[in-house]
């Protein structure tokens, strides 16, 4: 068999500008993704997830670092004695452990939160990123009982409290994408003028199309431009309308600093932007440089943490991402495999699976082919005869699903 090595010119790519090749796009600064983890945070968040336990919860964290994230969000420090403790802890396993990442937590715009969090920074020594989050659209105060006035008060209030500790701020606005440009216009006037370091613009129903996301991020960008220009500006993002992925691309395309995403994408309701494809699409751009395997192992140890079933059909790490049973996609993949691994690896999949530790798998049931029944008897040392392979395709194509290996080899033994 051929070599692995890359076979230039047989993917056009139009998802990249075409004179950029992936060395220009990889080796670009301004290109380069930033990324938060949420899963200590907002997946925690989910009905259904389970509360991983402290010893879990550290192993999450060496599994971020390996995948390039730059900051994880620990929680809310202020909601109980048992959050602040737990967050406490966190920070030391990341300091004792010199774990290169940032630390954010959370906190409402209300005083008690935001002096929860400075008596964190000071306790650990940790120089926090406190996040301090407001609603912003008009459904929200029309629920809330809030007008503009009162969050001008709750905004430079906590804002306040944080510039005195000397703690960056972000600016967290809730239902970013459903708020009016003028207010928006106006709470970041006041968050700026009070020493946030970020805007994190938030898609906290899942509401944005990726044209949104460009609109809100491009109207902030220019915001930014005229009050502040070393303020960062951040995306996080809920996945209601399946948008979350694109959406945190799309913002990332259009300026934003950095995304925020969870493992497998967990998170309130439906969940959040998924960290491990965020990555993987970011790595594919040439966007990020970390190993694709480590990508599997934190999406793996995170599902255990959590208590959370990967779906069969979940990209990268489900049981399907690299198998099929159809006979013109095995047929090709096989002939590939004659050429080069490389071209088999991506003959059907725009995702390569041996970088990330896995392996097409060939399947027999209804829908294949000769192709199919030959590269899985050859696969196991066995000789595909024209009646053995005959057998196997007859037994296949009476049943209502794949065949099991087991099947396989009972008609492989009455045919022998």
């Amino acid at each position: 068999m051929a070599s692995n090595e890359a076979q230039p010119g047989l993917i056009h790519d139009w998802n990249a500008p075409e004179r950029a090749s992936a060395h220009e796009r990889a080796n670009a600064p301004e290109r380069l993704a930033k990324l938060l983890d949420d899963t200590l945070r907002d997946g925690l968040q989910n009905a259904a997830a389970r509360t991983p336990s402290p010893d879990e919860k550290y192993e999450m964290l060496r599994a971020m670092v390996a995948i390039g994230v730059e900051c994880v969000n620990l929680g809310l420090p202020g909601s109980s004695r048992r959050a602040f403790d737990d967050v406490v802890r966190a920070c030391r396993v990341i300091a004792d452990e010199k774990l290169a990442l940032r630390v954010a937590v959370a906190g409402r715009t209300h005083e008690a939160d935001m002096r929860a969090i400075v008596e964190l920074a000071q306790t650990t020594g940790t120089a926090v990123e406190a996040h301090a989050f407001v609603g912003s659209s008009a459904i929200r105060w029309f629920a809330e009982g809030w007008d503009l006035a009162r969050v001008r008060r709750m905004t430079e209030t906590s804002l306040a409290v944080l510039e005195r500790a000397g703690l960056p701020a972000t600016f967290v606005t809730e239902d970013t994408t459903r708020s009016r440009p003028d207010v928006l216009r106006e709470l970041f006037g006041i968050a700026l003028d009070g020493g946030a370091t970020r805007l994190c613009l938030c898609d906290t129903v899942g509401h944005a199309t990726p044209e949104g996301v460009r609109r809100l991020v491009g109207f902030t960008r220019s915001l930014v431009a005229e009050k502040n220009p070393g303020v960062l500006v951040d995306w996080h993002g809920h996945n209601d309308r399946g948008l979350a992925l694109a959406n945190a691309l799309a913002a990332l395309d259009a300026g934003a600093d950095r995304a925020h995403a969870t493992a497998l994408g967990v998170g309130e309701r439906v969940g959040n932007v998924p960290m491990e494809l965020l990555v993987t699409n970011l790595l594919l751009a040439g966007r990020l440089s970390v190993d694709p395997k480590a990508v599997v192992r934190y999406a793996e140890h995170a599902a255990a943490a959590l208590g959370w079933a990967i779906p069969a059909n979940h990209p990268l790490v489900g049981t399907n991402a690299f198998r099929t049973a159809t006979g013109v996609h095995a047929a090709a993949i096989e002939k590939a495999r004659r050429k080069s691994d490389w071209v088999a690896d991506r003959v059907y999949s725009a995702v390569p699976a041996s970088p990330l530790g896995r392996a097409h798998e060939i399947f027999v049931g209804a829908m294949s082919g000769s192709a199919n029944v030959v590269a899985w008897l050859e696969r196991r040392g066995l000789r595909a005869s024209e009646a053995l392979v005959a057998a196997i395709l007859d037994r296949a194509r009476g049943s209502e699903r794949l065949l099991t290996d087991d099947e396989i080899l009972e008609v492989v033994r009455r045919a022998t």
